[in-house]
């Protein structure tokens, strides 16, 4: 796996998920596969098959936080930038409409948060920008971003 860029925010965050994956969710679920085998017969068994798959879904996610975290490059935002890049939180004019982000990495993305991914159309076209630049998006609609403002 390539370097994964994260805030600082965004690594405790991974941090504590993996925690309480470990020593909180993976100790219910083996209690609850431990309950569903007293029951009898696996075989025809649901709440067994069910905590089976939950195990497999907590164990998977502890593989991926792992390796997120095992590769896992902090970004300094304190370093001021003239260019957008990740970390940057982002102020821009669409559609002459203002709207304000932060570009953080595919992993930390949440839209609804104001946190959208390098990665996604938007992200790849304002990495690099400064302000005053004009930047055109072209995903399922056409749009235009002037850049405002970076911090």
């Amino acid at each position: 796996m390539d370097k994964v860029y994260l805030t600082a925010e965004g690594l405790a965050k991974l941090k504590k998920e993996h925690e309480h994956l470990t020593s909180v969710k993976r100790k219910e679920v083996t209690a609850r596969i431990a309950k569903a085998r007293e029951y009898g017969d696996i075989s025809e068994n649901s709440e067994y098959d069910t905590a089976r798959e939950e195990q497999s879904f907590v164990e998977g996610r502890i593989l991926e936080l792992e390796d997120i975290l095992r590769n896992a490059q902090v970004i300094d935002t304190s370093k001021r930038s003239d260019a957008v890049q990740i970390g940057s939180k982002v102020k821009v004019e669409v559609e002459g409409e203002e709207d304000e982000f932060v570009l953080v990495s595919s992993v930390e993305a949440d839209p609804m948060q104001g946190k959208i991914s390098n990665e996604s159309p938007v992200g790849k076209a304002l990495i690099g920008s400064k302000v005053g630049d004009v930047v055109t998006v072209a995903s399922t609609i056409r749009s235009t971003y002037k850049i405002l403002e970076i911090n």
